[in-house]
Parts: structure tokens; C-alpha cells; sequence
């Protein structure tokens, strides 16, 4: 059965498959599981609800897309109460499939200044064809504005690890290839449906295989900043130890008292007593 409304859509097409990769990444010994990666998920989501919904609330007022008649069934400042539960589902898809993977936690925090540079300068230059975009006519508005709305984050995720990125690129890969190919296949089925439509005046018109290129774009992008993101936290925690102790010297005496123990605490939770049994159990 076709669905016709956005909690529909998610019933069909996004809640089975977080279903899924909860489940493996629960019952798979080898699954990143615990606090640490939920602390680090529960920290996406409150960046992708907080980040996202101004711009999202924007484009929609600007009429880069619409909905179809009755999907939508309540909204918050423009914003679709669907596009709010698609902040939280999509990232816990991402995730969760990502833990799935082994993702490399090795390789020095202290990177040279001149290398931090580099990845700074990258998002620099992605936030330059955004806003370039964004004044060439209203065609590529939506287009534009995808890319100078992630700049930012690509900037700070780059400048901050983008040689560990390199080194993690399998996982990096495939975490970000797997879920982004499968929601573009749902995002054209919804555009094909009916479910919602862009705006034929603030886009390319480029839609290979029936997916306009800006909602192939976005979908990537926001996978990007959710695998990344990922994958720079949890090589943080692993490899602070190692440089806690410079970081504290370095730092100014009022500050010292903010950061972080050298050694923090490991708190035990419900789903680690329930692993206690299995040594093998990657809790990160």
C-alpha cells in the first residue's frame, strides 16, 4: 500500500530499517554499543534539530518545496512535524548502521597547524560555491543554499581531524554510501508519489533517475556531517588520554577545571550489565 502522508512514509520506509540496524548493532558482539557511542548520537541529533530546522523553516517559507494535499497533519514554524521526526530517524539510521562497522579509532590528535589549514580552507571553499550559487539567479537558490548551509560544519569536521578521515575512509565510505543511496531511493519515490514537490523555479531541473540533483545532494551532505561527525568523536575519546596532559598544561589555569579528566570515569549502563558476560563486546 502506497502511503499518502508523512508519518505514513516513515512507517514504511524509515522505521523498518532503524528497527533493523538497532537490532544488529544490539545482538552483532561486535557493534559499537554503550555510552560512549550514544552519547555521541545523542549529540548529532541535537545538532541536526537545532541546525536544520531554522534553514529548513526558511526554504519552505521561501516555497523551495511544498506537500501534497493532506501529508502534512501538523507543523511548527513552517516545519512539517514529519521533517522534525526525519531530524531524529535519519541520524539514528546513520549511526547505527555506522557502529555496525569497525571504525578505526587510532592515530595522534596533535595534528600540525598547517594540516588543520588545509581542511579549514576546503570548507571555506565549499561556502564560496555556495554563496556563489545562491547570487547567480533563482535557479540554483536551493542548490546553493544546501551548500552554504553545510560549509560550517564541513569546515569545523575538516579542519579538525580530516587526515584521521582519510585513515578511517572504509568506514567513513560505506557508512555514508549505504543509508544516503537508500534515501534517495525513498525521496524519489515520495517526489514520484505525490508525498512532496520542489519548486521548478528555485532548482536545476536536473533529476537523474527521477531524483533532482539537489535532493541527491542534501541527502549526502547531511550523511557526511552525521559519519564524520561520528567518526572524529569517537577517535577523540579513544585518543584523549594520550594528549589530555599537554592539553592541561597548555591550557589556561581557569580553564583547567573545564576539561575533561586524563582518565575519565566509565559509567556503566543497563546495556553494558546486560553484556557483562560477553568480554568481546565493543563498548568504546
Amino acid at each position: 500500500m502506497t502511503p499518502t502522508t508523512y508519518l505514513g512514509f516513515h512507517l514504511a520506509f524509515v522505521v523498518p530499517p532503524v528497527l533493523g540496524v538497532v537490532a544488529a548493532a544490539y545482538f552483532r558482539p561486535t557493534a559499537l554499543w554503550g555510552r560512549v557511542p550514544f552519547v555521541g548520537l545523542g549529540v548529532i541529533l541535537a545538532l541536526a534539530v537545532g541546525y536544520t530546522t531554522p534553514w529548513d523553516s526558511l526554504l519552505i517559507q521561501w516555497g523551495v518545496w511544498s506537500y501534497g494535499e493532506g501529508v502534512v497533519w501538523a507543523s511548527a514554524n513552517a516545519v512539517p512535524a514529519g521533517e522534525y521526526v526525519f531530524f531524529v530517524l535519519q541520524p539514528i539510521l546513520v549511526a547505527l548502521w555506522l557502529y555496525n562497522l569497525d571504525v578505526p579509532t587510532d592515530g595522534d590528535l596533535r595534528i600540525p597547524i598547517r594540516t588543520r589549514l588545509l581542511g579549514l580552507a576546503a570548507g571555506v571553499a565549499v561556502a564560496a560555491l555556495g554563496i556563489g550559487l545562491l547570487l547567480s539567479g533563482p535557479s540554483t537558490l536551493y542548490l546553493g543554499a544546501i551548500l552554504a548551509w553545510a560549509s560550517p560544519v564541513l569546515a569545523i569536521q575538516w579542519a579538525f581531524g580530516w587526515p584521521h578521515l582519510l585513515r578511517a575512509r572504509r568506514a567513513v565510505a560505506v557508512g555514508i554510501g549505504v543509508p544516503t543511496v537508500y534515501l534517495w531511493a525513498i525521496d524519489r519515490f515520495a517526489i514520484t508519489n505525490g508525498l512532496w514537490a520542489l519548486s521548478d523555479t528555485y532548482t536545476l531541473g536536473i533529476a537523474p533517475l527521477g531524483l533532482p540533483v539537489e535532493e541527491a545532494v542534501f541527502f549526502l551532505i547531511t550523511n557526511v556531517f552525521i559519519v564524520q561527525g561520528l567518526v572524529l568523536y569517537l577517535w577523540l575519546v579513544d585518543q584523549w588520554p594520550t594528549v589530555a596532559s599537554d592539553v592541561r598544561r597548555a591550557a589556561p589555569s581557569a580553564l583547567r577545571g573545564l576539561l575533561p579528566p586524563a582518565d575519565p570515569p566509565v559509567a556503566t549502563t543497563d546495556a553494558d550489565e546486560r553484556r557483562a558476560d560477553n568480554p568481546d563486546r565493543t563498548t568504546t
